[in-house]
Parts: structure tokens; sequence; C-alpha cells
């Protein structure tokens, strides 16, 4: 079907962001996964036609762009700005096509927003949600919950992608940065102590976090070995904290499915503000990683708690549902791509043994696409010389992070 069927020459206004993590990212993965060509393929000829989104001043990309016309906007309700998260996550996709084709055309791209966003980062970290394209200058809430989080996932993973050489240094040093700032948002709630990452506006905090937000205890925890002995554990702490309070958005409801995100008020610990599950996946994707990483059985059982709360209020006779209320259990009618692609793998790999995608040799992108690691080289035709993408998944070795 891929080969005869799939035709990205459509009149279609399309997300850059969520067109490069669900279907670049996955054809990567795929190409990476089987050595098949036509992937790769595939991926060159959809990338191609995302490319022009970059042309702006400062590099900084359009999010929306016809496929078939190549013209490029934002949305009209950010006032003509990017958004940070859709700017700031095409890097391990592009950077990945990069090295499988030797064209350094889509890393060259997508590493100039990323400079373009050095130049005005801020001491801590912290960058608004709202990007001007024309100079790079950002502005409104800042947060790791909607439209802010995946940003900071990737300046970690592009990271990690480089296999951590001096090359993709500046990655980690931003990341770290960040973090230093995300650790600045942290509060605890009472009575019951449960830690959790507040949003920002200007100097003022607001007790509220996304299920979004959830994804950062297993960046948290797979970054924590990047520092010395004691922050990373610190880090490592930090991120099972965060993990309990993201397990408990789940279990404070009738259904044991969290809402869409969560206020904190004094005395009350939390409470939901946004009622629908949409069977979105980063606490579960955090508990994969926090398995992987201390060998700790509950994050599995914690993990089985979830995916039977999933069974017992979303399955139905076609597939899986969302609730549009998490007390009352009632459902939506729609499944999202997300729930196969994230939600159901990372619980899959949750209890798999850590050889199948071992974490020294992938790294997943945000939409959960595994992408092979390869030495950084900026020369990029040398990278791909390396490169070979048949894996067989049984016979790879445990690694640094495989052993349980």
């Amino acid at each position: 079907w891929v080969a005869n069927t799939l035709d990205f020459n459509k009149t279609y206004d399309a997300s850059v962001f969520e067109t490069t993590i669900r279907v670049v990212g996955g054809l990567l993965s795929t190409y990476d996964l089987s050595g098949d060509n036509i992937f790769l393929e595939k991926a060159r000829d959809i990338a191609d036609r995302l490319l022009p989104a970059w042309d702006t001043p400062s590099g900084i990309p359009y999010n929306i762009i016809n496929l078939a016309r190549g013209n490029a906007h934002n949305p009209g309700w950010t006032g003509g700005d990017s958004i940070l998260a859709d700017s700031g996550t095409e890097q391990l996709e592009f950077i990945a096509l990069s090295q499988r084709t030797g064209d350094p055309k889509y890393q060259e791209k997508v590493e100039k927003a990323i400079v373009a966003l050095n130049k005005t980062f801020p001491a801590d970290g912290l960058v608004p949600i709202y990007v001007n394209p024309n100079d790079g200058t950002a502005y409104g809430t800042i947060t790791f919950g909607a439209m802010g989080d995946s940003f900071y996932e990737y300046l970690l993973k592009a990271w990690i992608q480089g296999n951590k050489t001096s090359s993709v240094k500046p990655y980690r040093d931003m990341w770290e940065t960040s973090m230093k700032g995300l650790v600045s948002l942290i509060r605890r709630s009472s009575p019951s102590s449960f830690a959790y990452i507040c949003e920002k506006t200007r100097e003022t905090l607001t007790d509220k976090m996304d299920e979004l937000a959830c994804f950062a205890p297993g960046m948290l925890a797979l970054g924590s070995s990047g520092y010395g002995k004691v922050e990373a554990k610190k880090i490592l702490s930090l991120a099972e904290e965060l993990a309990w309070t993201c397990y408990n958005f789940y279990q404070s409801t009738h259904t044991k499915l969290a809402g869409e995100n969560y206020l904190f008020n004094p005395g009350r610990d939390m409470s939901v503000g946004t009622t629908w599950n949409i069977l979105r996946p980063e606490t579960v994707e955090s508990l994969f990683y926090l398995w992987r990483l201390t060998g700790n059985v509950t994050y599995q059982e914690w993990g089985w708690n979830i995916f039977q709360a999933f069974e017992k209020n979303c399955r139905i006779e076609s597939g899986y549902v969302g609730l549009t209320d998490v007390n009352l259990a009632l459902k939506d009618n729609k499944m999202q791509t997300f729930f196969l692609a994230e939600t159901l793998k990372y619980l899959y790999l949750l209890f798999s043994p850590p050889t199948v995608i071992p974490l020294d040799e992938w790294v997943f992108n945000t939409e959960a696409h595994p992408l092979r690691i390869v030495n950084r080289n900026d020369d990029i035709a040398g990278s791909e010389r390396q490169h070979k993408p048949t894996v067989g998944l049984q016979s790879r070795k445990t690694g640094r992070f495989g052993g349980n």
C-alpha cells in the first residue's frame, strides 16, 4: 500500500509538527526496522513538501503548509506567530533523514530553528509558547504541557540521537538549563505533598498541570544519566515524584483514568480541571522509561492498572474510545491515532524484555516511533556510510540501559 497507493501530492493544509512526528517519523522508523528503501523514499517525499515552512527570516518555521502547493503560514488564532512545540519538535526526524539519505538540507533547516531560539534563550531555559517567525522572540505562557512540552523533550533526545558526542553537546547544555527552570516551577500540594509542575505567565505561577506534562518524569529519568552522580540522583528522584503524581491523576477519578489537566488548591491536593480523557500516552510513557532505567516493577503494576482502566471504560466492539468525563464514564466516539502509536506501544514495551528496542541503540520520537542512534557526523555522507538500517530485534545486545 505504501509503495503503490500512498500519495502526498494533496491540496491539503497540513500541520508541519503533526506530519513530521507521525508521518516522517513513522516512515523513518519503519525504514530503520525493516531496511526497505520504499519507506525512506516516502519519508523524503513528504519531508521535501514540508521544507518551505522553514523559509522565514529567523528560521523558525511556519506551522501549517499546503502539501501540494508549498505555501506556508501560521494559524489565525496565534496572531501570526509560531508555536514553540510545533517549531522545535522536528529535529530528530529531519536529522535522521539527512543521516539516512546523505543530504544535509533537512538537518540544516531544523537546526537553524534551534540556533534562532538559542539566540534569545532565557537564563532559566524556559521559553514561552508563542514565537515570532520573523525575529525569534517569544512571549506568552511557559508550560511543560500543551504547546511547550516536546520542545524540551527534543533538546534531550537530539543529544541522545547524536550518541552524546561533542557535536550535539549544545543540545544537552540547553536542556540542562531548561531543567533548572523546570525545577523552579515545582511545587508540592497539601496535604499529600504531590510534586507538580506549575505554569508561568511573566512572574505569575498557576497551580495547574496538564496530563501532557506527564512526559516529564520519563524525560528526566532518561536525561539523568548525563549528570554527575549526586545531581543524577536528584533528577531521578524528582522524576519518580512526578510519576507518582501522574499516576494519581488516574487513581483520583471514578474511572481510574486521568482528566486532561489538574488544578492544585491548598488543602485539596489535586482536582480534575478539564474532564475528558482522549487515550493519551504520557503517563505510561514515563512508566516505561522509569521501569527500564530503575528495574522497579512498581511501574509495571501502575501501568497494568491504567491498562485495565482503559479496557474497562474505553474498549468497544470496534476499538477504543475516549471519555468526555472521567468521573461519569461518558464515552466519546473517536480513537486517536496516538493510542496505537504511543499508548499501547509503551504499555507493550513496559511488559517486554529490555532487549526489545534497547535505549542505548534507539531513541523514540515524540510519537513513540523508534529511530536508530547514529554517531553524529556533520559530514552527512560519511555518517550515511556507517548506517546499517536492518535490525534483528531478538539478537540485539542488552546494552547500557538494558539490564533489569
